[in-house]
């Protein structure tokens, strides 16, 4: 009776240590529950009107939103370099993902710069910026800070802003932050999880 018994248990014991290793841990920040995305609303490049960028448009794909700045010298490229990463490591799973990028430095980006800056990661990404007035009930419904340090006119110039990235799923949903540094394998890993 005994060893039936124990070996009945260790059975039990090791499939709940595969269920457990089954449960990936997610390489993003998981927003639990989600929450619907703010507004975002970007009149895009004047000479390319279909360059006009909504949030609500953009239902039905997963969209990564990044808020950085042209002149960024460290978080900004190397962010827009890990998205091209994963955009690559979807490979055909690309369809039905946008990435964009939303300059938060309205003194010295418009959406065309902000554009040019998104394409030279990829052609696909989008770019965009907004004026002063603009901007300011973007960072408060998306309760983030930007905020600019030092002179405009002097080289040490630059821009305070959040460093990871957002994830709004198809439905509207804001369900992951992607912290900086997170390798382009890992946001591809992430992103087929959300669809």
């Amino acid at each position: 009776m005994r060893p039936p018994r124990l070996v009945s248990l260790l059975l039990a014991s090791i499939g709940l240590g595969l269920s457990a290793c089954a449960e990936r841990p997610w390489h993003g920040i998981v927003l639990d529950p989600p929450a619907p995305a703010p507004p975002l609303a970007a009149a895009g490049v004047a000479e390319e009107p279909a360059s006009r960028f909504t949030l609500a448009a953009a239902r039905g794909s997963t969209v990564l939103v990044y808020f950085g700045y042209t002149h960024c010298p460290d978080v900004c490229p190397t962010t827009l370099a890990d998205w091209a990463r994963a955009r690559r490591a979807l490979g055909a799973d690309t369809l039905g993902v946008r990435w964009v990028f939303v300059s938060v430095d309205p003194t010295r980006d418009t959406p065309a710069d902000a554009a040019a800056y998104a394409r030279q990661f990829h052609p696909t990404f989008e770019g965009t910026a907004f004026t002063d007035a603009e901007l300011a009930p973007v960072l408060r419904d998306w309760s983030i800070a930007a905020y600019p340090e030092g002179d405009p006119r002097t080289p040490d110039y630059t821009v305070a802003h959040p460093a990871h990235s957002f994830v709004v799923d198809a439905e509207g949903r804001l369900r992951l932050m992607i912290p900086p540094g997170v390798h382009g394998d890992s946001i591809a890993e992430d992103l087929r999880r959300l669809r």
